[in-house]
């Protein structure tokens, strides 16, 4: 066979390779990040921030993972239009500290360079959340 052509035959299945690859089905979980990982891709992606502050003794913290977390619609919709951060304030106490968060769980939402837009305490419920998201998602903001 000529070089050439099997050169051809590599490029394209690298292609097909990285094509595929980049097709990620639906997730049934949210892609929550660590709180400096997700900074610095919100600002690559061009998303703006769902800064979530919980405690693995917050009993409301857990129930918002187990209820409002495992939402379908609320999983798609964060993985989509959010870059989600989770930080536990016992292991990041400056974290939480630099937010203000005085109770658990503590939802900020962040700008896609990090300027708070709002931050809502205690436990949220996916049908409060959803509209949440749709308005702070719909809200203009250039910084």
């Amino acid at each position: 066979m000529n070089s050439n052509y099997v050169r051809l035959i590599r490029l394209i299945a690298v292609i097909i390779i990285i094509c595929l690859s980049s097709l990620s089905p639906a997730s049934d979980k949210i892609n929550w990040r660590s709180y400096e990982e997700g900074m610095t891709l919100s600002k690559i992606e061009k998303k703006k921030v769902f800064l979530h502050f919980y405690a693995d003794w917050c009993g409301f913290c857990r129930k918002m993972a187990k209820d409002t977390f495992q939402d379908s619609t609320v999983i798609a919709y964060l993985n989509e239009n959010f870059m989600p951060i989770m930080v536990n304030t016992d292991r990041e106490p400056e974290t939480a500290g630099n937010y203000g968060v005085s109770g658990l769980p503590t939802t900020v939402f962040l700008t896609v360079m990090g300027e708070p837009i709002f931050s809502v305490p205690g436990y949220i419920p996916p049908d409060s959340l959803m509209p949440m998201l749709k308005e702070i998602n719909g809200i203009r903001i250039d910084s």
